[in-house]
């Protein structure tokens, strides 16, 4: 006979003389990656190797701290290598729609900002002041006055030749004209008329001379002003040099060792020069605003502070946030935009060093997986918005040139999010070469303890609370085991236990206490539990006001309690659920009602096949089966997997059978094979806690229990009430390798071993199952022979789970282990 477990098999307790210290403030701190070997050992491989590709993917489930981990160890990596240069963006002067990026050492582009900034407020001043200097207006007043000189020097001449041949040169509103000379005086046209024929022929002739050596004089004047042009622009260059050489100079031999800043002093040069007319004419075409601002520096990134590599974290991966934006200001209904509103995104930042993104979030924002794949395949980072991109827009618009990309992308998500872009995207693993998977769980021994103690320590003075004492530690390990579900184990979400120390903490505090203990810690489990507790409640209680049927006392025939789990956010209670079974004569037919009616999943459809197996195999080896049987989670209407339920329902079936009724003060859990032995099932401690608050509610405890599988009991951290229980002999917890031994239990019965014939004693379980299903075919027999036999007959299974259970009649539960 099976006997019960024992209080020390159901919960593995910490000892707390196995600490060496009395407080956590004695221990050191530690790396919180210890006890993740495989994923330190990757994360330091992939950020070592500098190949292409090898950008990596952290897998670990919610409420590892992923982000805190990657964080260190990266902060910590990143403090031996150099800091990345600084990045710029400068005014082309050759295509203003291309601007030039620049690259320059830590802190330089900083400093380049500032000299061009001083630059360009010296030459505001200087400028204007040398063109209102009296040595400029004095020689431009020289060189407009020879030049007017040289022109009425010019007519001047013509003049005295046609004074000297009696012709006077007049000047009239419309020009020169000439005309015969009297003395001193213009000659009239009565006295013109006088002259004779051979004088007048004589003056015309001479004034046609004059006239086309005027002409010729006249010509001259705008060479003569293209002269006086470039003269005046020889002069405002000659005085721009005086203004600018020196300070360029200067920035010159600042800046000999980069060629990029060369190039670009340069073109200021030659860009001030070019725009001489700017910075004296009334009303420029290009005023000198807009050619100072053509010299200004766009600082895009600055590692003037930067100590080692960059490590960014970018929260909001969307495609902007990653490459940078280009900014716009409206003018005159306008939109405008220049190299000074390019703006850098997180790849600029993080170049050179780590850019650490959450993969959920890259795959929410639009068309941010594609750039990212893009940016990394091409190895440059392109400022461009997503419709730039994806060609959705024709208007012009700058396109900076691309920065050369060197970075480590590290990647941190789910397991499934990695599998499936492995399977989807066949780009992924080309990209990202390199898995860090870290460890759910650590193991619980001696060694450990005491690593986990440090970790512990290192959790709450990283998060400036009390230190615990040996009692808390041992408090805190224990509930570690619990939420790995497993004595030999220990959680390593490093979240749960944060937040467990932050609430230990607060009630250390509203104790008063300086130091936090076990009461402390247990009360920050019981009151998470009761905080998150409503929705059990309401289903406990619909159970004690009968609304929910189920019996824990007395014997029933085709009835048992099974187990299931409600998972309802990251909090899972367990609760029973009435199994029942009713059984005749049949064809033998197996229906699985809830596969028919697609209410069953696949497990759950598989879970029915191997039981109705098992019962062929077991009780009509040579012979047919002739059964029909139906099979119910009664009050149950949702959707059924799983296979926790079906040692319950091979015995609910035994017990239709045979007309053996079973112990109600008992719950089942656990699978089967197809030879009967019982499978591990998960959320066993729910369960059975489920089950006993059930009992409890009821009334006295009076030897309730629960069957669950033999591979289970290692997988028990039993809350105290549970344990107290089964101290007082009040409630027990057994544990099963056969589903004969659940049988026993249940009916009291021997199972019975077989004879040679394969043939059972009449008074055991076994017998009595053997003898009716041999009553059922003589009745189907005997129905044959009247032609009354159904054609339907066999295995019907009916029912269905609460909302939230995965159909095995373990809610919520995933039951394939």
């Amino acid at each position: 006979m099976v006997e019960p477990l024992e209080v020390t098999q159901v919960y593995r307790a910490c000892p707390e003389e196995a600490f060496a210290f009395e407080v956590t403030s004695e221990l050191e701190s530690l790396d919180l990656l210890g006890g993740h070997d495989r994923a330190r050992e990757a994360l330091s491989f992939g950020t070592a190797i500098r190949s292409d590709g090898f950008n990596l993917f952290v897998l670990g489930q919610p409420g590892h701290g992923k982000h805190s981990l990657v964080g260190r160890f990266l902060t910590e990596r990143s403090r031996g290598e150099a800091p990345p240069p600084d990045w710029c963006y400068l005014f082309n002067f050759d295509d203003p729609t291309v601007p030039c990026q620049m690259a320059l050492p830590p802190g330089l582009g900083r400093q380049l900002r500032t000299d061009i900034e001083q630059l360009v407020e010296e030459l505001r001043r200087a400028i204007p002041a040398v063109f209102e200097s009296e040595e400029y207006q004095n020689r431009l007043h020289e060189m407009k006055q020879a030049m007017g000189e040289r022109q009425n020097d010019a007519v001047e001449a013509v003049r005295r030749e046609a004074r000297e041949q009696d012709i006077i040169l007049l000047s009239t509103p419309n020009g020169f004209t000439f005309a015969p000379a009297d003395g001193d005086k213009m000659m009239s046209p009565e006295d013109y008329e006088a002259l004779a024929r051979d004088d007048r022929e004589r003056i015309e002739g001479t004034v046609e001379i004059l006239q086309r050596k005027l002409t010729q004089a006249i010509r001259q004047m705008p060479r003569l002003a293209k002269e006086l042009r470039d003269q005046v622009q020889a002069l405002n260059e000659e005085m721009l040099q005086s203004v600018i050489g020196a300070p360029l100079a200067e920035l010159e031999e600042r800046y000999a060792d980069e060629a990029g800043v060369l190039a670009h002093l340069t073109a200021i040069r030659e860009a001030i020069l070019l725009h001489v007319d700017s910075f004296h004419a009334d009303d420029p075409e290009v005023p000198p605003e807009a050619v100072f601002s053509r010299f200004q520096v766009n600082l895009l990134v600055d590692n003037a502070d930067t100590e080692g590599a960059p490590v960014i974290y970018l929260d909001l991966p969307s495609h902007q946030h990653l490459v940078g934006r280009i900014e716009h200001h409206v003018h005159n209904g306008t939109l405008l935009t220049d190299f000074s509103l390019i703006r850098a995104g997180a790849l600029h930042r993080a170049n050179g060093g780590y850019l650490v993104l959450d993969v959920r979030g890259v795959l929410t924002q639009p068309g941010a997986w594609e750039t990212l794949k893009r940016i990394l395949r091409a190895g440059e980072i392109r400022t461009e918005s997503l419709e730039q991109a994806y060609g959705l827009i024709s208007t012009v618009t700058l396109e900076p040139e691309p920065i050369p990309l060197d970075l480590k992308v590290v990647l941190l998500g789910e397991r499934l999010h990695y599998y499936l872009l492995c399977e989807h995207d066949p780009e992924f693993l080309e990209l990202f070469k390199v898995q860090a998977d870290l460890e759910d769980e650590l193991v619980r021994d001696e060694a450990q303890q005491g690593f986990y103690a440090r970790m512990i320590a290192t959790l709450a003075r990283e998060a400036a609370l009390r230190p615990l004492d040996r009692s808390g530690v041992a408090a805190v390990i224990e509930r570690a085991s619990r939420l790995a579900d497993d004595q030999r184990k220990l959680t390593a979400r490093h979240r749960d236990l944060h937040d467990l120390l932050l609430e230990a903490d607060h009630w250390a505090d509203e104790a008063g206490v300086t130091v936090i203990s076990r009461a402390q810690v247990d009360k920050a489990v019981a009151q998470q539990l009761w905080r998150a507790g409503r929705i059990r409640e309401l289903s406990h209680e619909q159970i004690t006001r009968g609304t929910r049927m189920i019996a824990t006392e007395g014997r029933v025939t085709g009835q048992v309690n099974g187990l299931s789990v409600l998972q309802v956010g990251d909090f899972a209670f367990g609760q029973p659920t009435r199994i029942t079974a009713t059984a005749r004569p049949g064809s033998g037919q197996v229906v699985d009602i809830e596969r028919e009616s697609r209410l069953g999943g696949r497990v759950h459809s598989k879970a029915v096949m191997i039981l109705s197996r098992y019962l062929a195999n077991r009780y009509a080896l040579d012979t047919p089966l002739s059964l029909s049987a139906s099979l119910a989670f009664e009050q149950s209407y949702g959707g059924t997997e799983g296979d926790s339920a079906s040692v319950a329902e091979v015995c609910v079936l035994v017990s239709a059978i045979a007309r053996v009724p079973l112990d109600q003060a008992l719950a089942v859990t656990g699978s089967i094979n197809q030879h009967g032995e019982v499978q591990a099932v998960g959320g066993v401690n729910e369960k059975i806690e489920g089950f006993f608050d059930v009992c409890r509610a009821g009334g006295e405890l009076s030897g309730q229990g629960v069957l669950l599988p033999a591979s289970n009991v290692e997988h028990l951290m039993l809350k105290a009430e549970v344990r107290e229980a089964m101290e007082a002999g009040t409630f027990r917890v057994f544990a099963i390798h056969h589903v004969d031994e659940a049988l026993a239990l249940l009916t009291g019965l021997e199972h019975g071993e077989a004879d040679e014939h394969g043939a059972f004693p009449d008074a055991c379980l076994n017998g009595r199952v053997r003898s009716r299903l041999a009553s059922f075919r003589k009745t189907i027999k005997a129905a044959r022979g009247k032609g009354e036999i159904e054609k339907s007959g066999g295995v019907k299974e009916e029912g269905a789970k609460e909302e939230g259970d995965n159909g095995n009649g373990n809610g919520g539960e995933n039951d394939d282990e």
